[in-house]
């Protein structure tokens, strides 16, 4: 409770700093809209806000959904052969100095403008973290239990299931934490480089007709899609993993 009304207490005095330099005479509304007129635009525009925020939150999870599954996919894959590893790590890393915004026209070119390049690019996005996190998971059993089980006859798959796949979780969890805040910006990439709805083209198109109030409705509503995620990740991370309540890996 202490840490969520401190968390309260920050937001508050940073809404207030918002206002207060919004307030200022120097200020132009035409480029900083104030915590007060972003809130008449959510209030004016929440049916189109609303609208948009749903194509922009099923691009999101589903390209989350694509990136847990090859992501979790690739890293047990990596893990079982080592050669494969040695081989794929270096490229995946070396995959993250490539700007999202130089391969999101790509992909439109390659998926044409439907939902086809925003899942790819979410997925992109997801991908890394997902993919580092579990693998690094996978490889921090312990020597002793992995000899434990094989002193007990076990299968390798049996010492997968058993051993490393549950101690990976925790690592999963911390992956798809940072998974899932970086997809908002995946898809708000992928609707900039074409499409006709999502909050991320509302808010590029409210920008080039001056309608600031409407960009900053735009962007809380993007905020808070990515922070109602974490939260409910970390909720889910609770239910599956009671056993590291206390703590967090990763």
């Amino acid at each position: 409770m202490r840490r969520y009304l401190l968390s309260a207490l920050l937001l508050a005095a940073f809404v207030a700093l918002w206002q207060l330099v919004a307030s200022l005479p120097g200020v132009d509304d035409l480029t900083l809209a104030s915590p007060a007129e972003t809130a008449r635009a959510i209030g004016r525009d929440r049916s189109l806000l609303a609208s948009n925020m749903w194509v922009t939150l099923e691009e999101v999870l589903l390209g989350l959904a694509i990136a847990v599954a090859l992501g979790a996919g690739s890293a047990i894959l990596m893990h079982l052969f080592r050669p494969l590893r040695e081989a794929a790590y270096p490229l995946l890393v070396a995959s993250q100095a490539i700007p999202v915004v130089v391969l999101a026209p790509l992909f439109v070119l390659a998926f044409d403008y439907g939902i086809g390049p925003k899942l790819a690019i979410v997925a992109l996005i997801c991908f890394f973290p997902v993919t580092v996190n579990v693998l690094d998971g996978l490889r921090s059993v312990e020597p002793e239990l992995l000899k434990l089980m094989r002193s007990l006859g076990a299968s390798r798959l049996s010492t997968l299931v058993r051993v490393e796949l549950p101690s990976a979780l925790p690592f999963f969890f911390s992956g798809l934490r940072v998974a899932a805040t970086v997809s908002v910006i995946g898809a708000v990439f992928g609707e900039w480089a074409g499409a006709d709805k999502g909050l991320g083209r509302l808010v590029l198109l409210g920008n080039n007709q001056l309608q600031t109030a409407r960009v900053y409705a735009g962007v809380v509503i993007l905020t808070l899609i990515a922070v109602a995620l974490f939260a409910l990740v970390t909720l889910a991370e609770r239910a599956a993993v009671p056993w590291r309540r206390g703590g967090t890996a990763g």
